[in-house]
């Protein structure tokens, strides 16, 4: 007597597992853990049982589908066993499959902690979705639909970093022979995920400000990294204006420094007075660099300034690694200069913020020159007491 969809549904388990059987040798096996299809047959003089899955996932009409496949194979001379031994092998060859083998080529070089967080982040994010997909059934959509979901989350950077190791991951199997083509190779973050915000650069508060101060005097490192963190702190120019200083742009006498319009963000001339510590740094800097061209030489020899990274590098060997930045000098002044009750437009011309036309841009740069100097000194004086 067949089963009926309202006794499949409404079967509870007992005291023991009990079978509901359909009348043809499929059967559903009903225990506390659940409710699963199976099939009990004899080939070659042996007992077998074949498993079709597991109810409802699985509905009583798709038993009966693969049930009927299952007893053809059985007329026809093949073990259902041995096939379903046969299918599993080929879904070795799966996307979780070529990860883990590219892990051990990875890892290579790797720390501990490294590796083991990147496999983390693929376990969580990436192969409860791609791992039992065959590589030859990975599409873009596929890797799309998994980054997609991560975004989601607001985790726009991890979405971007795994949508790169799906790359390396199809790569490594292209090259090894497990699958003919990368289905992302040309898949760029731009495609799928939208351009993340601007954030502000991580700065520290002001009350902390003086600790900083305190570990930049005592950083012990190149010295030419040391006297630029204490003029880009007593300057809060930006970090590109003060790696590229050139000694032909300060003027000792007038205590200025001019950064020429095309060193600038707005193209336009930028005036710095100099405070009285300022020169005292600008005097260090010339015992160990005047007659060179640039203030801050590059350490390899090289005639160039030294990089972008060195004065973020110098802070992390500091501790400070997600707390400062060159740039968050510029905030911190910024807030601090506020809150004692300098001009606002005096902050932001030091500052190099203010939009500049055509018209202004001549004498834009030299507006509130004798208030701004008074301003810089100020500022100078102010974290000079807090060593």
């Amino acid at each position: 007597m067949k089963l009926k969809d309202t006794a499949v549904r409404q079967a509870k388990p007992g005291d023991k597992p009990y079978k509901l059987t359909d009348g043809t040798g499929l059967y559903l096996l009903i225990n506390s853990a659940g409710k699963y299809w199976r099939y009990d047959y004899r080939f070659d003089g042996k007992r077998k049982t074949v498993s079709y899955g597991v109810y409802p996932v699985v509905t009583l009409a798709a038993a009966r589908e693969l049930h009927i496949d299952t007893k053809r194979q059985i007329n026809s001379g093949i073990d259902p066993m041995a096939t379903r031994r046969d299918e599993r092998a080929t879904d070795q060859n799966t996307f979780q499959h070529a990860a883990e083998q590219w892990r051990k080529h990875w890892r290579t070089g790797k720390t501990e902690k490294h590796d083991k967080d990147v496999w983390r982040r693929l376990e969580v994010d990436v192969l409860p979705t791609l791992g039992a997909i065959p590589l030859s059934e990975i599409t873009a959509a596929h890797v799309r639909d998994c980054v997609k979901a991560i975004e989601k989350r607001g985790a726009i950077d991890i979405a971007k970093r795994q949508l790169q190791k799906c790359n390396q991951i199809m790569r490594f199997a292209v090259v090894h022979d497990l699958v003919e083509r990368n289905p992302v190779a040309d898949v760029q973050p731009s495609d799928i995920l939208p351009a993340r915000k601007k954030r502000n650069y991580s700065r520290v508060d002001a009350k902390d400000l003086p600790q900083l101060l305190r570990d930049i005097d005592a950083y012990i490192g190149n010295e030419h990294t040391r006297q630029a963190l204490w003029l880009m702190a007593l300057t809060f120019v930006r970090t590109s204006e003060l790696i590229g200083a050139q000694w032909s742009e300060f003027d000792p006498d007038a205590a200025r420094w001019v950064i020429p319009a095309e060193r600038m963000k707005m193209r336009t001339p930028h005036i710095v007075p100099l405070s009285n510590q300022a020169l005292a740094v600008l005097e260090k800097l010339q015992a160990i660099s005047y007659g060179r061209e640039f203030v801050f030489p590059a350490d390899t020899g090289k005639p160039t300034h030294m990089s972008n990274n060195t004065i973020l590098y110098a802070l992390y060997r500091m501790g400070y690694r997600g707390r400062m930045t060159g740039h968050g000098f510029r905030g911190v002044a910024s807030t601090i200069l506020h809150e004692h009750g300098w001009p606002h437009e005096h902050i932001e011309l030091q500052l190099a913020h203010q939009e500049r036309n055509e018209i202004s841009a001549a004498y834009n740069h030299a507006l509130y020159l004798e208030p701004r100097a008074k301003m810089m000194q100020w500022w100078a004086d102010h974290i000079s007491s807090m060593e």
